[in-house]
């Protein structure tokens, strides 16, 4: 039992982290790409895009290691890039032609999608049956409706907490394949930037 509690758990904080970081990649890449595109005619734009292009390397390791802490789907590392070598302009040129950094970057950005509809999915598998199991501790301190209803007897509340662990443990089988659903999409991210 204590397990399962567990592992819904971390089911829970991975959807999570699933939201945050396509908040987070749909944010940076935006932001930083818009304003490298429009700094471009200046000398701060292209430098700008190169270091931009650059960290999707170490973006996609990070989803490959969150993955696997997760889901304990184990995805092969991408092989470390090396540096063009020589000035600033061919850096520049290298990482902006180099495919692989714009399909990574397509990737991360299209997990913001994919993190809204966690965070969604998240809370009414993890957070509502919780609620509803709290309901009989709660109707008398305030006015709960469920489903046109109001709650104002013991028996409404033990059957609203009845259906909530009824929910927990439907749920927690939904939560398991969401989880692994997303290591998959990591699984084809990676098949992309390996192409």
């Amino acid at each position: 039992m204590k397990r399962a509690i567990m592992r819904n758990v971390q089911n829970g904080i991975f959807l999570l982290f699933t939201f945050v970081s396509g908040v987070f990649y749909l944010c940076f890449y935006l932001v930083s790409i818009m304003l490298g595109l429009a700094l471009s005619f200046t000398v701060v734009g292209i430098p700008l895009l190169t270091n931009v292009l650059r960290t999707t390397q170490t973006f996609v390791q990070y989803e490959r290691i969150q993955t696997k802490i997760y889901t304990d789907i184990s995805i092969e590392p991408l092989a470390m890039r090396q540096r063009a070598v020589g000035n600033q302009w061919k850096q520049a040129k290298a990482e902006l032609t180099d495919e692989r950094n714009w399909i990574s970057i397509y990737w991360l950005m299209k997990k913001f999608v994919i993190g809204c509809i966690c965070l969604v999915v998240g809370v009414l598998i993890y957070i509502a049956p919780v609620c509803f199991a709290i309901v009989p501790l709660l109707y008398h301190f305030i006015e709960i409706n469920f489903l046109g209803s109001v709650v104002d007897s013991e028996l409404k509340a033990l059957q609203i907490m009845s259906l909530g662990f009824i929910l927990m443990i439907g749920c927690s089988k939904i939560g398991n394949g969401l989880v692994k659903l997303i290591g998959g999409y990591t699984r084809l991210m990676f098949k992309a930037i390996r192409r």
